[in-house]
């Protein structure tokens, strides 16, 4: 296992995850400090065509508001992002968001790794990627493409999660990702956006 690397601040986390990635995202993402700027841009594989209260489910552990950005939207410090359902969420190379209605990709709208490689396109090294919990291997061509561009992979750590699929996929493609438990992930996070409360 890679020891986690502190780089320079990171620009943006991208966040993905799959079945039983909500627990692993309320650990990350409790009552997060003032402090903590760093955009955050998450995907989780959500029912189709129906309406998500993730948003709102998420705002309540992180103490702050979290939404579904707009297409065109700038990725502003300090917010919570989530992926709407139906949708591809990317981020584009003025640091704006974009939303396609492009076919699932592994099988998945929105999918994690149409986010984590427009992301790596835009922020190289100063982004962080993380992969939770979930049952099918999309997000770990996604986080290999954050780690090819210099930026920090972060896996949950197999044995941490409900189910184990995802994080094995992303192991098995990166070469110097840091593998963690939740818990762990959110500390780390919070060294690396500059908060003295990891």
């Amino acid at each position: 296992m890679e020891p986690c690397p502190t780089p320079v601040r990171p620009e943006a986390i991208v966040v993905g995850g799959s079945a039983g990635a909500l627990n692993a995202l309320s650990t990350l993402l409790a009552d997060l400090p003032d402090e903590f700027t760093v955009p955050m841009v998450i995907v989780l594989h959500l029912p189709r065509r129906k309406p998500s209260v993730l948003a709102e489910v998420l705002s309540a552990k992180a103490g702050r508001p979290v939404r579904e950005p707009q297409d065109k939207e700038p990725v502003s410090s300090s917010m919570i992002y989530v992926a709407p359902a139906d949708y591809h969420l990317l981020i584009d190379q003025g640091r704006t968001f974009a939303l396609s209605v492009d076919e699932p990709v592994n099988f998945s709208l929105p999918s994690i790794d149409v986010l984590f490689e427009s992301a790596a396109d835009v922020f190289g090294a100063r982004l962080v990627g993380v992969l939770l919990s979930g049952a099918s291997a999309d997000g770990a061509r996604g986080l290999k493409a954050i780690e090819d561009a210099g930026g920090t992979a972060i896996v949950q750590a197999p044995e941490d999660a409900a189910m184990s699929a995802m994080p094995n996929a992303a192991i098995a493609l990166c070469e110097h990702a840091c593998v963690l438990s939740a818990k762990e992930i959110r500390e780390h996070l919070l060294r690396l956006a500059g908060s003295d409360r990891a």
